[in-house]
């Protein structure tokens, strides 16, 4: 990366901000510890209670042979003057991945087109049906779906109407690595917003590199706060990013589940939600694209039209390296308004990826099961990299 740019933000407003994020986890954590105390307080006063009750009745008795108690040297007033201690509860951390597996869960065989899958009741956190769902795969570019969320969680919303100009470094990276782009040029300057619909709709690598630039100073900084975020959501031991593209590398893993489980984190926050669920998005006009341009989420606006059993589709993103094939993180809800998270990936196309994801809702999630399923022939379009 550009090892001469200058970071939009100083050293001592980014320690802000870390402070800023740290007060807020802490204020989470001790809102989680109040929740906790509410339960626990109760079931410790009731063991106080009923070991105060035991300690009186043995006073009782004892009083009934004093020659005995005398002997013994038992003070029966300091005994009756006990307060017992309640047990030392360990905090237990709620895990946020903890999808869990019921008897109801479908096991998808081979007949299923994707290789991996997880479907999930984002209500309830049940796994509805899963194929390798725990299976550590290459995520390709729904990796950007944690690149919006950690720049969101950076950045203040009045930082999205701040500007960006993108450098030789950027584009070079994009084009050495065969990268899907929004076609951002040399010293074209942009917003922040855009460089968040840009990291969505078209997948642009541009896009997201600059946002990583802008938020951190450097794609490598960057990369460090998407792990700092993935040991937050408690998924460092399966994921692991090495770049805020998507791009193939060994290291760059993390199993559908995960994926699910960053999906989830994302629609939480406002801006990521309405991003990725955004159809189209047109920029403002800048030299080098003087009337804008319209970006486009091609997954949105094909699955649309698709029988996913009466259920709308709020939101995705897809992704592509010839290591991962066809991939797709998508939510959606019912019209009574329960939602569904559905991770899929190794498609044959990115065709595929979408009647993976009809099917999966239509099938699983739609009151009305006893319809034929959907298509699920693999379309003759190819998925395109990094999509």
């Amino acid at each position: 990366m550009d090892d001469h740019y200058t970071s939009a933000f100083t050293e001592e407003e980014r320690a802000a901000r870390r402070q800023q994020r740290m007060a807020a986890r802490r204020a989470k954590q001790q809102a989680r510890r109040r929740r906790q105390l509410r339960v626990i307080l109760p079931c410790g006063l009731l063991a106080i209670l009923l070991v105060s009750l035991l300690l009186g009745s043995k006073a009782t008795h004892t009083q009934d042979e004093p020659d005995n108690a005398e002997t013994a040297g038992i003070d029966l007033a300091a005994a009756d003057a006990i307060t017992p201690t309640p047990p030392v509860v360990e905090e237990e951390t709620p895990d946020p991945t903890a999808y869990g597996v019921t008897a109801n869960t479908i096991r998808l065989g081979e007949e299923f087109p994707s290789a991996y899958a997880v479907l999930i009741d984002l209500d309830t956190h049940e796994i509805l049906a899963e194929k390798g769902a725990e299976t550590v795969i290459y995520p390709a570019s729904m990796t950007k779906i944690l690149t919006v969320l950690v720049a969101a969680e950076a950045i203040d919303e009045a930082d999205l109407d701040d500007t960006f100009t993108i450098t030789r470094e950027i584009t070079d990276y994009c084009y050495v690595n065969g990268c899907s782009v929004v076609g951002l040029m040399v010293d074209e300057t942009v917003t922040v917003r855009e460089l968040f619909y840009g990291t969505i709709l078209p997948s642009g690598a541009d896009a997201a590199v600059g946002l990583a630039t802008y938020v951190a100073g450097s794609q490598e900084a960057f990369v460090a706060m998407m792990n700092q975020k993935l040991e937050e959501l408690g998924l460092s031991d399966t994921a692991h990013f090495t770049n805020c593209v998507g791009l193939f590398d060994e290291a760059h893993a993390c199993t559908v589940t995960d994926m699910a489980a960053i999906l989830e984190a994302a629609i939480e926050n406002d801006l990521c939600r309405e991003v990725l669920g955004a159809h189209t998005y047109e920029t403002a006009p800048t030299a080098d694209h003087p009337e804008g341009q319209i970006l486009s989420n091609w997954f949105l606006r094909r699955i649309e039209d698709k029988d996913t059993g009466g259920l709308t589709v709020m939101g995705a993103k897809t992704g592509y390296v010839v290591q991962s094939g066809n991939c797709a993180a998508s939510w959606a809800q019912d019209s009574d308004g329960h939602r569904y998270l559905c991770v899929t990936a190794d498609a044959s196309s990115a065709w595929q990826a979408i009647y993976d994801h009809a099917e999966l809702y239509k099938s699983y999630c739609s009151p009305a099961t006893n319809e034929e399923p959907v298509e699920s022939e693999a379309a003759s379009q190819e998925g395109t990299p990094l999509s």
